[in-house]
């Protein structure tokens, strides 16, 4: 019973996200825009300072970017279903909340990687060449870490909001300094202290370096630091989603 109810949450999770054409087309623009901009339009200079191929460079940091977008806003489905009722169904059926928690985020880390693969494919489209396609495996484990983590962090703010507008002043508040700190857009190396010293208690850091490391091995802390980093956070972040979650008052 508690297999399958975490299985029908899921599946409910990613039809909701196929069925909305839209919403999957715009989810890429920005991706594609940052790509486009940034990967020609800085290309030439990054690589005048002996930085190599840009796009190359900061395809990773974008697949994470778009992982990590498409996973924290999955709190505002929760904060859509708790308006109009949909979640209350759900959370007087015979289940506990805890499966409840699992099988919302399961659904929305699916959703992400599959952005993530998206965007991946895109990137491949515009020029990116990952140095070693055997690797690819090893990129979509740490896509899979990525979206956990702030999936259950989207779930954890949208547990404590009401409404959408609060919901998307926090998530932006918060993940857009995650993003431009991650090392996402420029490399770690040569930073001053104090930036870097920020981007080691940054989760999503761990992430673009992991990706980029098994995409066009490139690290800065290490595959085996980024794994494990990712792993403990990804409990974490579970464990307090689904606390913030068992505490929704309907």
């Amino acid at each position: 019973m508690k297999i399958k109810a975490i299985y029908v949450l899921w599946i409910r999770q990613l039809k909701r996200y196929l069925r909305s054409r839209v919403r999957i087309i715009g989810s890429l623009a920005q991706p594609v825009l940052f790509l486009v901009a940034l990967g020609f339009g800085f290309g030439p200079i990054f690589q005048k300072a002996g930085g190599g191929n840009y796009l190359d460079f900061i395809a990773p940091g974008i697949i994470a970017m778009a992982i990590l977008f498409t996973s924290v806003f999955t709190g505002i489905e929760m904060i859509w279903d708790r308006q109009f009722g949909f979640l209350k169904e759900t959370l007087v059926a015979p289940i506990s909340r805890l499966d409840i928690m699992i099988g919302r985020t399961l659904g929305g880390a699916t959703v992400a990687v599959m952005q993530g693969i998206a965007v991946f494919i895109l990137s491949i489209i515009f020029g990116f060449r990952p140095a070693n396609i055997f690797s690819i495996p090893l990129a979509i484990v740490f896509m899979a870490l990525i979206a956990i983590i702030f999936t259950a962090f989207g779930t954890a703010i949208a547990s404590q909001l009401e409404d959408m507008q609060g919901f998307q002043f926090i998530s932006n508040f918060i993940i857009m300094p995650l993003f431009f700190l991650s090392g996402a857009l420029f490399p770690l190396q040569g930073l001053p202290n104090t930036v870097v010293m920020i981007a080691k208690f940054n989760p999503l850091a761990y992430g673009v370096d992991g990706l980029r490391g098994a995409l066009i091995n490139q690290v800065h802390f290490g595959l085996g630091t980024d794994l494990i980093v990712l792993s403990v956070i990804a409990v974490v972040f579970l464990v307090i989603g689904s606390y913030s979650f068992s505490k929704i008052q309907l």
